[in-house]
This record gives C-alpha cells, sequence and structure tokens, in this order.
C-alpha cells in the first residue's frame, strides 16, 4: 500500500502500525511527533494505530539548539 510521509510516496506493507513504520525507518519514537491526516497521534498509542492506503503522515523531529 502507498502512504504519504512528509510529503513524499512511500510503499509500505499492509497492517503496519505507525511504531512498525519508525521502527523499520530507525526513529526512536520518543524523539518525534506523528501527525496522521492531520491528528497528532498519541504516542501512548503507537503501536496500536494502524496505517491505511492513502494516510498521509508527518513525522516532526525534536531538535536542540539556541
Amino acid at each position: 500500500m502507498v502512504v504519504v510521509i512528509n510529503g513524499k510516496e512511500a510503499e509500505i506493507v499492509d497492517g503496519l502500525s505507525v511504531l512498525g513504520l519508525l521502527e523499520s525507518r530507525q526513529i526512536t519514537p520518543e524523539t518525534v511527533v506523528i501527525e496522521l491526516n492531520k491528528d497528532i497521534v498519541s504516542s501512548d498509542v503507537f503501536g496500536s494505530t494502524l496505517l491505511n492506503d492513502g494516510d498521509h503522515l508527518e513525522i516532526l523531529r525534536f531538535v536542540g539548539g539556541g
């Protein structure tokens, strides 16, 4: 299935959760905020939030600095 991640189409396997997507991309879940179809996804439901064909995700990373 195809989802849009940060504005780019990506082919992913069916039944993948937000957590599974992050793990597959070696992204530490504690360092990001996920927006799925314009709604913020709470980190405590990353594992149970399944992705669907055509979903739009924004993966926003925390960046330190000053």
